[in-house]
C-alpha cells in the first residue's frame, strides 16, 4: 500500500476511535506505529511524547506529525496530521449540526460517563507502559517519583504549583547532576 495512504488510514483510525485527547491516544499510537508497523522505535515515541508536551499543540497531533515526517517527509507529516484531525473534526461538525442538546439525551450522557472511565484507563495504561520501558537508572526514577509526589502534595493541599515549574526543576536537577558527573569523571 502507498505509504501516504497507510499513514492517513492509520492515524484516521486512531483519531476516529479514541476519546480523551492525546494522552489516551499515546497507547494506540505506540501500538500501531511501534509494535505493528515498526515505523519508529519505542524510544523515539517516548522522546517525541516528552517534546510534544513542551511544544504548542496537542500531543497526539505532534506525535502523528513526527511519525509521518519520519516515514515520508513533509507530505507524510501533512497526511498523518490530517488523518489524526479529520475524524474528530467531522464528528464534532456532525454533532453540532444535527443535535442542539446532544448531552441532554440520557443514553448519550450515560455513554460519556462510561467513556470517561475508559479514557482514564487508557491514560493509566500509557503511563504504566512508558514507565515500564524506561531505563532502570536511579536518577530518572527518583526524579519521576519526586515530581509525582510534589504534584500529589500540591493537589491535596490545593497549592498552585505549575506543572511546568516541576518539569523545569526536574530538568535543572538532571542537568546539574550530569555536569557534576562529567566534572567527577575528568578528575
Amino acid at each position: 500500500m502507498n505509504i501516504l495512504a497507510e499513514l492517513f488510514l492509520t492515524f484516521a483510525k486512531i483519531g476516529c476511535f479514541t476519546f480523551g485527547g492525546g494522552y489516551a491516544m499515546i497507547a494506540l499510537i505506540e501500538n500501531n506505529c511501534v509494535e505493528r508497523k515498526h515505523w519508529v522505535t519505542h524510544d523515539e515515541i517516548m522522546n517525541v511524547t516528552v517534546i510534544a508536551q513542551s511544544t504548542p499543540g496537542p500531543i497526539a497531533i505532534n506525535c502523528a506529525t513526527y511519525v509521518g515526517y519520519r516515514k515520508a517527509g513533509f507530505f507524510g507529516s501533512l497526511v498523518a496530521t490530517v488523518g489524526m484531525v479529520l475524524p474528530s473534526f467531522l464528528i464534532i461538525l456532525l454533532v453540532s449540526r444535527l443535535l442542539d442538546n446532544f448531552l441532554e439525551i440520557t443514553w448519550i450522557a450515560n455513554a460519556f460517563r462510561g467513556i470517561k472511565i475508559a479514557v482514564g484507563i487508557l491514560i493509566l495504561d500509557a503511563a504504566v507502559t512508558m514507565t515500564g520501558k524506561l531505563q532502570k537508572k536511579l536518577l530518572p526514577i527518583a526524579l519521576m517519583l519526586l515530581s509525582l509526589a510534589v504534584m500529589l502534595l500540591a493537589d491535596f493541599l490545593s497549592l498552585r504549583i505549575s506543572s511546568i515549574a516541576i518539569m523545569l526543576a526536574a530538568a535543572l536537577a538532571s542537568l546539574v547532576l550530569a555536569i557534576m558527573r562529567k566534572g567527577g569523571e575528568k578528575k
